[in-house]
């Protein structure tokens, strides 16, 4: 089995610890096969809890110090103030968490949604979003900022990790329609699909919404539903009829 993980990074975050890990290097098998940190998974807990061990040890924090919430697609967003017990957040619903805290790594779990790390180096502020087309329609990333420069970020830069790409994302017209109730210009998130179905770009609307709030932003260009070697893809795994998915984490320390 192949314990070696493998770990993107962006020279944007340069000057922070971060990691958009992939799925290779870990112990799972089966559907989960190689790096599913998925907690809430059917897979074997043993296994997850392997896992995400490894990825605290690549980010350099004790397994106790990998800070996540319980993602909900909300616009929720905690703080990770430095007497916050880490283990309670792992059960807080929220979809963003932000720290200047150091000696934590804090990460987010997704299988299509994307992963947002973000930073403010000279500060000392990270934070990190989970924001699929809800939590991001929703105003997680603007809360994520917000929560940033409440703790004093003021030249925040962020990385939206691997997502779902738009030549893989076909959507009803009624998806479509709720993001053009919001705004009639998001119709520019929106193409036509080979089926005639529109096809919706998550990473450009991700982009779009963190630039609109002053933060200079990139997407690492992976896509993971065209992936499978690399990225577990919930909608992959629904296309091929599968049970459950595997979770991709993303982590970001000072």
């Amino acid at each position: 089995m192949q314990t070696t993980l493998e770990i993107l990074t962006h020279p944007l975050l340069s000057g922070v610890k971060h990691g958009f890990f992939t799925r290779k290097g870990g112990a799972s098998s089966g559907l989960f096969a190689g790096l599913n940190c998925g907690r809430r998974s059917s897979d074997q807990t043993d296994m997850v809890v392997v896992n995400r061990m490894r990825v605290a040890t690549a980010m350099g924090v004790s397994p106790a110090a990998l800070a996540t919430v319980k993602q909900v697609h909300s616009a929720d967003v905690v703080t990770l103030d430095q007497d916050d017990d880490i283990a309670r957040t792992r059960d807080i619903q929220a979809d963003g968490i932000v720290t200047a805290r150091r000696g934590v790594a804090l990460a987010v779990l997704t299988a299509d949604c994307q992963p947002i790390l973000l930073a403010d180096a000279r500060a000392g502020v990270i934070g990190a979003c989970h924001a699929g087309w809800r939590g991001a329609l929703a105003g997680v990333i603007e809360a994520t900022v917000a929560a940033m420069r409440a703790l004093g970020a003021t030249d925040i830069k962020a990385v939206i990790g691997p997502t779902i790409s738009q030549r893989a994302y076909e959507v009803g017209e009624d998806f479509m329609d709720d993001f053009l109730m919001e705004d009639p210009d998001y119709h520019r998130f929106f193409s036509g699909g080979p089926n005639g179905r529109p096809m919706f770009d998550l990473p450009s609307f991700g982009l779009s919404r963190l630039r609109a709030e002053g933060v200079e932003a990139e997407w690492s260009g992976h896509c993971t539903y065209s992936d499978p070697q690399r990225f577990f893809s919930y909608r992959r795994a629904t296309h091929e009829g599968q049970a459950d998915y595997g979770r991709l984490i993303s982590a970001i320390a000072l």
